[in-house]
This record gives structure tokens, C-alpha cells and sequence, in this order.
């Protein structure tokens, strides 16, 4: 196809956090691995993330920077991401600017883009983007970053309501989505969808259920064997076209360029290089999972003494209190010693390629979708510790449906800045909801060299080599985007 032929895809990421500009950065380099051009319109703190990432694959993507108007709603300059901001106040003013932001991307996509889309596909709280759709003639589909499971109980929570019939908010109760498996919940397990009108957010949370709603299809990270035909399901339950796309994260090699690592890949590569095969946990609980000290204590004292070599990154670990800093600093390796049994990484580390390292053996996880799929796609049973948002239905989908994990058996979600301040009291003052022994049990399950161990490992392998395929010249996700192209030659 030549240019004024090929379909033109205009990307528009959430901003939330890294974890949903990455996989929509992602997506746009396998619609233009497809024949498509494809425009990827961001902040400009968050441009330069998906230029690089574009940079690393090789792909002919146009990214843009429009600004975001942080100053005029009152925030930092720069603070363009909602992980960036200082507090829960900052929130109303985020999204304050994120509109400022819209009717900038508006006004460039309307007047100076130098060709126009074919199609518009929108991060889930870029909300704007359907206007702009509308006034540009083209359809507009949605991002969640969920998965088509997640966003099947999601539909579900919305028609049948049976958390609003439960007499506590940890009385369980059913999401028959996707028999015979059960899920089952409880109110403050829930998506942030089912906060309170009145709580922070609440508003803008009501804005996208609406927009999803009138969006005209939905693009869905996943591959159609994963998740028990969960796409066709939410097909059918919301009436618009499924596009099962993933894994995303499949783009490209997880091998890392020796000459352009940073100082902390290499010496996580380095410290995994000098251990056995399968014999690494890795800990990550994403890019805004931070947990209260008393819990982060609970943890670090199990896996230090756990019998496995642990690589654990820490999100936050300078803004801990005193006591818990100097912890790990007596207790810990953040220097990467070969033979030391607990490397800390204190900021970023390379999860693809860590969890495609063949030392690791076992992956603690907040079960973020994205976590969730680099896991799948890299063959590595999990040990799920759901922090909040989808992660509680994720984690069913991991153990109880796919038979690939193992539960700590968190019940409450971790405070994060929508819900800050709901249940009273301080996220630094909260108790640790799970023990030492507890997590030291759990890590002992995730790598049982026993039947039920190895099943699960069986089992995560097999879902590796269908998540390669699914991407292959003749796979479902393959076959998904081609379709989806060819609907706008």
C-alpha cells in the first residue's frame, strides 16, 4: 500500500501511569509491523517514553508531542502522568488538565495534522477522543489496557449490581462470567468504576463509562486462546467489535542492547546470569505499586529468608520511613554481588527481559494486566498479590481459571490515589494484611519442584508458545489486525 492508501491509526494513550502508554505504544508498532501508518499522539513527557520505545523497535510511527497544561490547572510542569503526582489533592487538577490537553489535541488534529485518520483508538480515560472522532468522521475505539476477562465482569457489575445486594464490603459474592469456573468478589475488590459518585474521581470515572459506552469498538490486549473465548463473551454483551490484539509485549525481542542498558538493567542481568536455571523469584508490583511499610517489612523479611534467590524492585523505597530504609540496606544487595541471595532495585528494571531470563522460575505480581501477559508470554507461573483497580479479577483468571498461580491471599486492596483517605486513617499507618510466614508459604508453592508445581509450569508453557503463535502469520492476533486494517482500505 502507498501512503495516501494505507489506513491512518491516531493513538491517543492514558496517561494514568507508564503501564498504559507502553502497551498502546506497543499496539501501534504492530498495526505499522501491518501495512498501517500509525500517528501516536501523547504529552511530551510521555512522547519521549514512546519515541524510545518506537526508536528500539525500528517502527515507521509518527509520535507527537501536544502539551498538557499542568501549570494552568495548578500541578508542576512536567507532572504528566498521574504516578507523578504528591498527592490526592493533585487528582481534580490532573484531570483539569487532561481536558486542557484534549482541546489541544482537538485543535491540532482539526487544523495542523497533515492527514487525517481512518480511525481513532483511545486510552480509557482520554474521554475527548469521542468528540473529536465524531467531528472527524471516523470511528472511535477504546483501550482499556484491561483484559477481555476483567472487562467482561466489568459489563456484568454494571447490569446485575449484586455487590450493591452485599451486606458488608468483603461479603463475597458470585461474577458468573465465564462457567463452570467461579469468580468471586467483594464490593472493595471491585474496579474503581464502582467507587462512590461522590469520591475522588467518581465523576470522571462516570465520564468513561459513557464514553465506552458510545465508543464504537473495543481493541482488547489479548489473544483469543487465553481467556476462554472471554472476547466473543464481551462481544456479545456489549454489541460492538472485540479486537483481540495481544500480547502487545510480543512486539519485539526481549533481549536487551548491551551498549544502550542502563546501570540498573545491567546489573539485574548480571546478578540473574550467575544463578541456576528456574531457581529466581522475581518481585515486581508495577510502576504505582507502593506498599505501606509494615507490610513492605512483612514481605522483604519472608523473601530474604526464603530458600530461593530473589530479585525484588521496589517502587518508592526512598520515601519510606527511616527504620524500613535502613532495613534494607543492612538486610539486602543493591549492588548486584553475584552470590548475594536478595538483589533490591530501587526505580526500573527490565521485566520482559527478566522474566525471559531462563534463571527466573517464579513471578510475585500485582497482576496488572500488562504484568500478567509479559508473565504469560514468558512462560512464569505467578504468586498474585493484587494491589487494586482490575488486579482481584485478574488474579482469578490466573489461578483459578488458567491454573498458572498461586494466591498470597491479599483480601483488601492497597490504598492507591483514588482511594486515599476513603477508609480514614494513613497509608504509612496501615497494618500488614499478610505475614511472614504467609508469603514464605506461598513462595514455597510458586516453586514446588512437586506434581502440582510442575503442572502449573506445564501449563505456563503451554500458554507461552499459543501467545508466540497467536502473533504468527496465521494467528488469531495476526488475523485480528489484519482485519482491522483491511476494514479501513
Amino acid at each position: 500500500m502507498d501512503r495516501a492508501t494505507k489506513p491512518h491509526f491516531v493513538l491517543f494513550p492514558w496517561t494514568g501511569t507508564i503501564s498504559h502508554i507502553i502497551p498502546m505504544t506497543d499496539l501501534g508498532c504492530l498495526l505499522a509491523s501491518h501495512g498501517a501508518e500509525v500517528t501516536i499522539v501523547t504529552t511530551p513527557v510521555n512522547a519521549a517514553i514512546a519515541q524510545g520505545r518506537v526508536d528500539r523497535a525500528g517502527a515507521a510511527i509518527t509520535v507527537t508531542a501536544v502539551p498538557f497544561p499542568a501549570a494552568d490547572a495548578g500541578l508542576p510542569e512536567g507532572c504528566e502522568r498521574m504516578d507523578l503526582l504528591r498527592s490526592q489533592a493533585e487528582v481534580p487538577r490532573f484531570f483539569e488538565a487532561n481536558r486542557g490537553h484534549g482541546e489541544a489535541v482537538a485543535r491540532y488534529c482539526l487544523r495542523e495534522a497533515p492527514r487525517r485518520p481512518s480511525c481513532v483508538i483511545s486510552g480509557m480515560c482520554q474521554t475527548w477522543a469521542l468528540g473529536l472522532a465524531r467531528d472527524l468522521g471516523v470511528p472511535c475505539y477504546v483501550f482499556h489496557g484491561f483484559g477481555a476477562f476483567a472487562l467482561l465482569c466489568i459489563e456484568y457489575l454494571y447490569e446485575h449490581r449484586p455487590h450493591e445486594a452485599a451486606a458488608s464490603a468483603d461479603e463475597l459474592f458470585e461474577v458468573p462470567t465465564l462457567p463452570p469456573f467461579q469468580c468471586r468478589l467483594s464490593s472493595r475488590q471491585l474496579p474503581p468504576h464502582f467507587l462512590p459518585p461522590a469520591s475522588v474521581g467518581g465523576k470522571v470515572l462516570q465520564g468513561m463509562r459513557e464514553f465506552e459506552v458510545a465508543a464504537d469498538g473495543v481493541v482488547v490486549n489479548t489473544f483469543e486462546e487465553l481467556e476462554r473465548g472471554s472476547a466473543a463473551l464481551l462481544a456479545e454483551a456489549t454489541g460492538k467489535k472485540v479486537v483481540a490484539v495481544g500480547s502487545v509485549s510480543l512486539c519485539r525481542s526481549p533481549s536487551l542492547d548491551p551498549h544502550s542498558m542502563s546501570g540498573d538493567a545491567r546489573r539485574c542481568m548480571a546478578w540473574l546470569d550467575a544463578k541456576e536455571p528456574k531457581s529466581v523469584v522475581y518481585v515486581s508490583f508495577g510502576s504505582g505499586g507502593r506498599m505501606p511499610p509494615a507490610q513492605l517489612m512483612q514481605l522483604g523479611m519472608a523473601l530474604v529468608s526464603c530458600p530461593s534467590p530473589v530479585l525484588w524492585l521496589i517502587k518508592g523505597a526512598d520515601s519510606q520511613p527511616g527504620d524500613v530504609k535502613k532495613w534494607l540496606c543492612e538486610n539486602t544487595d543493591a549492588d548486584g554481588e553475584a552470590n548475594s541471595k536478595c538483589l533490591v532495585v530501587r526505580g526500573w528494571a527490565p521485566q520482559v527481559a527478566i522474566l525471559a531470563h531462563p534463571a527466573v522460575g517464579g513471578f510475585m505480581t500485582h497482576c496488572g494486566w500488562g504484568s500478567t501477559l509479559e508473565a504469560v508470554a514468558a512462560g512464569v507461573p505467578m504468586a498474585t498479590w493484587p494491589f487494586f483497580a482490575e488486579q482481584f479479577i485478574n488474579e482469578r483468571l490466573i489461578v483459578d481459571v488458567l491454573g498458572i498461580g498461586v494466591s498470597v491471599g491479599v483480601t483488601k486492596p492497597t490504598e492507591n490515589v483514588l482511594t486515599a483517605g476513603n477508609a480514614g486513617g494513613s497509608d504509612t499507618e496501615a497494618e500488614a494484611e499478610v505475614g511472614t510466614e504467609q508469603v514464605k508459604k506461598t513462595v514455597e508453592m510458586l516453586m514446588d519442584q512437586g506434581p502440582e508445581g510442575e503442572e502449573r509450569r506445564k501449563k505456563a508453557h503451554e500458554l507461552k508458545l499459543k501467545a508466540k503463535g497467536a502473533l504468527e502469520k496465521g494467528g488469531s492476533s495476526y488475523n485480528n489486525l489484519e482485519t482491522l486494517i483491511q476494514s479501513f482500505v
